[in-house]
């Protein structure tokens, strides 16, 4: 038997016992992939918990292999790692990445699969989706040489921005957010990391990632006269405060949208999505990503995981991607035995009850 995860409803999940699917054989086309690895992309993962997914948008919000409609039942998800093992003989034994939701086993064209490079391991390999998000920020308006750069919300967008920016050959790059541990952990990795209070003025580009509306008020501050911020945050159905008075028209500041569905304009001409994910592959060999990787849990632990990131405590505050484990799934574990409310320490990393 397989497990797909399902958001049943706002704030319910849990796993779902299903028939193991099977490549057809006779396309050619189609490989099975048996999870190793799973990834929440927090944000959208939580919004999707909560029912946040605004109706009129639904749509351009479905996952690749998303089964169901929102808002429930739904099982969504778009970070995933495993191994084919049925399928083209060229694949059979081979790690993969795709756009996958949270299931312990996946069969899909393709097209849609993408070979992780032996260098990269199952985890690192999660952060592929965000690392392709920030090199479609810095391609929809790409810093010049010698600018002055700030990255807004060092969540995992963000910190996976800031390490791409960190290798051009910026006059400054600051990456700014709130949480003290956070910049910690981003100086840690030889980034500058200020509070929103301590963050420089002036800047040619201005990322904003946070999510929040502080953070977008604080990004329009710190752009300089002529300058453009690059809102690369997701609301769901909040509709933030968005400072237009005060000195915004007098210093001309442009505002333009990011979003990783489609190849930013100035590349789409020229660039395919698979070669956009080659790409973020190339960039995931700096070690520097690993950092990003912040906690683990079990598959079973999913369901109570959700309920945690929505839940606004130390968990929800610390982390950037947190990585779900599938080494038990084929042995007959009961996702049913994990209560709601816990989940629990292992030596992955750090989760909490």
């Amino acid at each position: 038997m397989a497990w797909q995860y399902w958001t049943e409803a706002a704030r319910q999940g849990g796993w779902r016992e299903v028939p193991t699917p099977h490549a057809d054989p006779r396309s050619g086309e189609e490989v099975r992939i048996r999870t190793t690895a799973s990834a929440v992309s927090k944000g959208t993962e939580t919004l999707v918990h909560t029912g946040g997914i605004p109706a009129r948008i639904a749509g351009l919000m479905r996952a690749p292999h998303q089964l169901g409609e929102f808002p429930f039942p739904v099982s969504y998800g778009y970070l995933a790692v495993g191994i084919v093992d049925e399928g083209p003989a060229e694949w059979i034994g081979r790690r993969v990445f795709g756009l996958l939701p949270h299931h312990s086993h996946h069969v899909v064209p393709v097209d849609d699969i993408h070979a992780v490079p032996d260098g990269i391991g199952d985890h690192r390999a999660l952060l592929a989706g965000a690392v392709e998000t920030g090199i479609n920020i810095l391609w929809q308006h790409p810093p010049r040489i010698a600018d002055r750069v700030a990255i807004v919300g060092a969540g995992m967008i963000g910190a996976s921005t800031a390490l791409l920016a960190s290798r051009m050959p910026l006059d400054r790059l600051e990456v700014v957010d709130s949480s003290p541990s956070r910049r910690a952990q981003l100086s840690a990795l030889g980034l500058a990391a200020v509070a929103p209070e301590e963050a420089a003025g002036d800047c040619d580009v201005v990322i904003h990632t946070s999510g929040h509306q502080n953070g977008l008020a604080r990004g329009l501050e710190i752009t300089g006269d002529d300058a453009t911020l690059v809102e690369a945050s997701w609301y769901g159905d909040d509709s933030p405060t968005v400072p237009l008075g005060a000195d915004f028209h007098a210093r001309r500041l442009s505002i333009i949208a990011s979003q990783v569905g489609e190849v930013a304009a100035g590349h789409r001409a020229r660039r395919t999505r698979r070669q956009r994910m080659q790409a973020a592959f190339r960039a995931l060999e700096d070690d520097r990503f690993d950092a990003l990787l912040t906690g683990s849990s079990s598959w079973c632990e999913l369901p109570s995981l959700m309920e945690a990131l929505c839940s606004g405590g130390e968990l929800a505050a610390e982390t950037l991607c947190h990585v779900i484990d599938y080494s038990r799934a084929d042995e007959g574990a009961d996702p049913g035995a994990v209560q709601a409310g816990e989940v629990t320490e292992n030596a992955s990393g750090p989760t909490r009850r």
